[in-house]
């Protein structure tokens, strides 16, 4: 008899991608007991998709956020281990298997897997998000495709929609923290290794995870971008150059652009206007305005390129490689500007609830 384990996959107004879900869930080839939970808004269409097919379905008693509805499970079930996920991925049918095995070792509170957009059933805008967030430069610090080095890896944080941890763990940190959307999964990690425990990725545990599309990303990141500068704010222990990095990113193209106008206006350019010879116009402040803009345009642009040529996503192609310096730029732009409105509103003392990005009403 292998160990108890309870998938907990929070909802909401995603009932067509969660039956994808749970048919994955409940084809899985684990041998021991394993339970499937969905918690969401009592009158989710959701709801049907889970007891159609037998799956348990927990009412969120009204939460607002992922972390409230998740912890609602979390009182519900009993199980000795605890996996999440979410409703958009494809779970493969070992996924439950691969995580629980490394349990066996008492120095894992934690494991994980990396996650990737599927190929086959992406659009290629999808694809091109996946290849910018598996980028092995520009979003290295974060978890989308995360590969290890080794078998078992240790790390600081897990990925929400690839996780599995011991119940008495999260009991005894108290689940996830109240009203958090956005870095819920990284202030619950946080608390799990500054109780002592230790957290773990397997870079052979894969789960397929859609992308949102690019409008949708924007305002994902965004939120994103601002809640981590909230917990951030809250816990110190969690604030990292990389965050203050992409908050200037925005400033600096502002900047960027601004000065390439004013050396434009200020005869930078030359007389004709097309000749950018260096010999056309003396090395100056209007000449190096000219200048900076299109050669920071293209470090940046080559910087991506390898970036993401070198990555972990499964959708690299010569053309999502090329194009995803674009959604790079978006999303540095978006998560820069999270990052900046969350340090306004610690400045105004209106820090409030984090937003979470999906309609809960």
């Amino acid at each position: 008899m292998g160990r108890s384990v309870s998938v907990i996959v929070p909802s909401v107004g995603n009932a067509d991608e969660l039956g994808i879900a749970l048919d994955g869930l409940l084809a899985q080839t684990y041998y021991g007991p394993l339970e499937v939970v969905v918690v969401g808004p009592s009158e989710d269409p959701g709801r049907q998709q889970a007891e159609s097919r037998g799956v348990r379905f927990i009412d969120d008693a009204g939460s607002r956020t992922r972390a409230d509805a998740c912890n609602v499970a979390l009182d519900s079930i009993e199980s000795e281990l605890v996996f999440f996920t979410d409703d958009d991925v494809i779970v493969p049918n070992g996924w439950v298997e691969s995580l629980v095995r490394w349990f066996e070792r008492p120095e894992v509170a934690g494991v994980g897997g990396p996650n990737f957009a599927p190929p086959e059933s992406s659009s290629t805008q999808q694809q091109i998000i996946d290849v910018s967030f598996c980028s092995r430069i520009f979003t290295a610090g974060t978890n989308y495709g995360r590969r290890g080095e080794g078998e078992l890896e240790e790390v600081e944080q897990l990925p929400g929609v690839n996780s599995a941890y011991r119940r008495s763990v999260l009991v005894d940190v108290g689940g996830f923290p109240a009203g958090c959307i956005g870095a819920e999964d990284v202030i619950l990690d946080h608390r799990i290794r500054k109780a002592g425990h230790r957290l773990w990725t397997d870079p052979g545990a894969v789960i397929w995870h859609r992308r949102r599309d690019l409008s949708r990303v924007k305002r994902q990141i965004r939120n994103y971008g601002m809640v981590r500068s909230l917990a951030s704010h809250e816990h110190r222990e969690l604030r990292a150059w990389s965050h203050v990095m992409v908050a200037l990113f925005p400033p600096i193209v502002i900047a960027g652009f601004a000065f390439f106008f004013w050396g434009t206006e200020n005869g930078g350019l030359g007389s004709p206007w097309w000749d950018l010879s260096l010999g056309a116009v003396p090395m100056g402040w209007s000449r190096a305005g000219v200048l900076a803009l299109p050669s920071l345009i293209l470090l940046y642009n080559l910087i991506a390129w390898y970036g993401a040529a070198t990555g972990s996503s499964p959708c690299r192609t010569p053309k999502t490689v090329f194009l995803s310096s674009i959604a790079t730029f978006v999303l540095h732009w978006n998560y820069g500007m999270g990052v900046l409105r969350g340090w306004w509103r610690i400045f105004t003392g209106n820090s409030g609830l984090q937003i979470d990005d999906r309609a809960r009403d």
